[in-house]
């Protein structure tokens, strides 16, 4: 009898990812996508339609700002469901404490912000802990360098800033640090991920010095990892130990040239996912998850049979990768206009809280789950022929 072996420590390897961004946008609106998904209504029949679709393990997220309603006092109601919903279901969820959003009464700015994360990331992993059978994973802040981005440096949500990418950046880095050590403090044996993008920058037609400016933008990507590892900047605590699962956010818009569009995939310049992934490993010797990936409208299911077999290349020369996020799993509403993004495995809710799936996309992922079960099946037969040879 041949006895697989694990490809990955998740219930799946393919993993549904729920949309839980929190922010305010500029014009003061706050996003609450767990709530317009209707995933906070429904978390105990979209992670059982998910299992259905061999998908075990997710990303949810926790919504900072519903439960710390005052310093220090929290309201758990928002989450125990969506807890017992998981563990009923037996769903694995790595938990998001940090998408965007934080309560309004707290300067992200100040030392406060750090501390007050790290009292709340503490309490949430005391419930969490209480709640869930199996390992603890979480993702303490998405998308460090994506809200730097955003959020600092181009005023695109809050804090709706200008020119302080780099110091937000530092502040998140800050944040993240105490949070671990917080988490750790309460439950040893918890799990983290980051989820960060990874992007191909080139440089196109242009100067010596346009080519070191291309360079210099794509090698940004890792400053994230270098701070929480003390590489980079190690005043701000960073130690090799910060760095569990190194998670990767990839989409078909990651590839531009510097100053102008995107590549498409299939061009010249258009850089292989499994080489960007080892490069990822060779830096970091970490395994490595696509913490996020996915496409919108016709492209969803062309986009997983790509992805899926550059992660099998990268595995084939040694990459330890632990699984494929699709991200994100639901339909939803546009930060900016509501528009709705055909985006998911599954759609809005109907009426009847009923959910359905996009069937090119389910035939799909069908075939790759397919796939990376007999790769588990050879791993298994490996490791038997070793065992025995030994």
């Amino acid at each position: 009898m041949i006895t697989p072996v694990p490809i990955s420590s998740f219930r799946s390897f393919i993993l549904g990812g729920f949309e839980c961004s929190t922010h305010r946008r500029c014009d003061g609106q706050r996003l609450d996508l767990v709530a317009s998904t209707g995933h906070a209504a429904l978390a105990s029949t979209d992670y059982r339609a998910l299992s259905r679709h061999g998908i075990d393990a997710t990303r949810d997220g926790l919504r900072w700002h519903l439960i710390e309603k005052a310093p220090g006092a929290y309201d758990w109601s928002s989450l125990l469901p969506m807890l017992t919903a998981a563990r009923d279901s037996g769903t694995q969820v790595i938990w998001d404490l940090c998408h965007y959003g934080w309560p309004d009464d707290i300067d992200i700015w100040s030392p406060e912000f750090v501390t007050r994360f790290a009292g709340f990331a503490a309490a949430a992993a005391q419930v969490v802990r209480s709640e869930t059978t199996g390992d603890t994973v979480y993702c303490p802040i998405n998308e460090i360098s994506y809200w730097a981005w955003a959020g600092g440096e181009t005023g695109r949500f809050n804090p709706c800033c200008h020119g302080r990418g780099a110091d937000l950046k530092r502040q998140l880095i800050r944040a993240t640090l105490a949070a671990i050590d917080a988490i750790r403090h309460v439950d040893p044996q918890a799990r983290f991920i980051t989820a960060e993008p990874i992007i191909n920058v080139e440089a196109g037609l242009g100067d010596e010095d346009h080519s070191r400016g291309a360079e210099l933008y794509r090698q940004a990507q890792f400053e994230v990892f270098d701070m929480l590892c003390g590489r980079m900047e190690p005043e701000l605590g960073g130690r090799p130990d910060y760095i569990d699962v190194i998670g990767v956010n990839y989409y078909p818009d990651n590839q531009w040239y510097h100053g102008g569009p995107t590549i498409p995939m299939g061009h010249h310049a258009y850089r292989p996912l499994n080489e960007m992934l080892a490069e990822v490993f060779r830096r970091y010797e970490r395994p490595l998850m696509l913490s996020e990936t996915g496409s919108e409208g016709s492209g969803r299911a062309a986009w997983l049979h790509y992805v899926c077999a550059e992660v099998r290349l990268a595995m084939e020369i040694g990459v330890p990768i632990e699984g494929i996020c699709l991200y994100p799993i639901l339909d939803y509403a546009g930060w900016d206009n509501g528009r709705t993004c055909h985006v998911g495995l599954l759609s809005h809710a109907d009426d009847h809280g009923q959910r359905h799936p996009y069937a090119p996309l389910a035939r799909e992922l069908s075939r790759q789950d397919d796939l990376f079960r007999e790769l588990e099946i050879t791993a298994g037969r490996h490791a038997n022929v070793l065992a025995v040879a030994e």
